[in-house]
């Protein structure tokens, strides 16, 4: 896979500065090691079908409900969206690490350390997040389908069933794993504790918002639920980012540890 390979001239500096032509060579590998662990990982997805269909199909079928094949198409249509979806989250530690190691790169081997004790948490927040989707929809799809009035029938086609559940679930992951990120923009000194600090209630007030557009419920049970997590994670990035900010401040010279990090890093 010659393709993947970076130009013996195109090698990162002692700082780990790279030129555009780096950084996109570096994203294209990315993206492609992302792509072919995912693409693997359909093949289990796609064997777990049956037993994830039957889990997911339960919240509305205990309510009287039941999910419709209209065209010739749509039962492989849906077998293949389910296989692609279970694929991102099987191969969560692989495009997880893909990501961390493009927005953080030219570690040295104890920020490397550290980047695998991030990757460590990052997959069970997304795992995590992943399940607190599965716990809430029940409740979701009790609440929607309420609605329904009593000379009605709840027949819903399955493409667009499957593709609301899948972003659902998704989103919860996806949501989880903000805080990994945040931390990430600390350790390349973009966003500096005291910065993510200041904006505290804009991250609250995104949060709860983030939480209400993907709960689609009129109750404000399951908004808290994905919320005041949310919360909780932020500040615990705020926690590690505080303590990272430390470190670096003991190792820079004692003049300069009253200036701000984006000034020092120039002196």
């Amino acid at each position: 896979m010659a393709f993947l390979r970076r130009p013996r001239q195109a090698r990162r500096d002692p700082e780990g500065r790279m030129s555009l032509i780096e950084h996109l060579i570096e994203l294209r590998n990315r993206v492609v090691v992302a792509a072919v662990a995912i693409a693997v990982g359909v093949i289990p997805g796609w064997m777990l079908y049956e037993p994830m269909f039957a889990l997911l199909v339960r919240p509305l079928k205990d309510r009287g409900g039941h999910v419709n094949y209209a065209g010739l198409t749509d039962p492989f249509a849906v077998h293949l969206q389910m296989a692609l979806s279970l694929a991102i989250i099987l191969t969560a530690p692989v495009w997880v690490w893909q990501i961390w190691a493009f927005i953080v790169p030219g570690l040295t081997r104890r920020e490397k350390r550290t980047a695998m004790a991030f990757i460590g948490v990052a997959v069970p927040l997304f795992l995590g997040g992943c399940a607190l989707a599965l716990w809430t929809l029940p409740m979701a799809v009790d609440v929607l389908v309420s609605f329904t009035p009593a000379a009605g029938d709840n027949i819903i086609g399955a493409p667009e069933y499957f593709t609301f559940l899948t972003r659902y679930i998704l989103a919860f992951g996806f949501a989880f794993l903000m805080p990994v990120f945040l931390v990430a923009l600390n350790v390349i000194g973009i966003l500096p504790a005291r910065v993510m600090l200041s904006g505290w209630r804009w991250a609250v007030i995104g949060n709860f918002v983030f939480a209400a557009m993907m709960t689609p419920t009129p109750d404000p049970w399951t908004m808290f639920i994905l919320a005041l997590p949310m919360c909780a994670l932020f500040y615990g990035a705020y926690g590690v980012a505080w303590l990272l900010d430390r470190r670096r401040d003991r190792r820079r010279p004692s003049w300069t540890r009253d200036v701000p990090d984006d000034q020092a890093s120039s002196l």
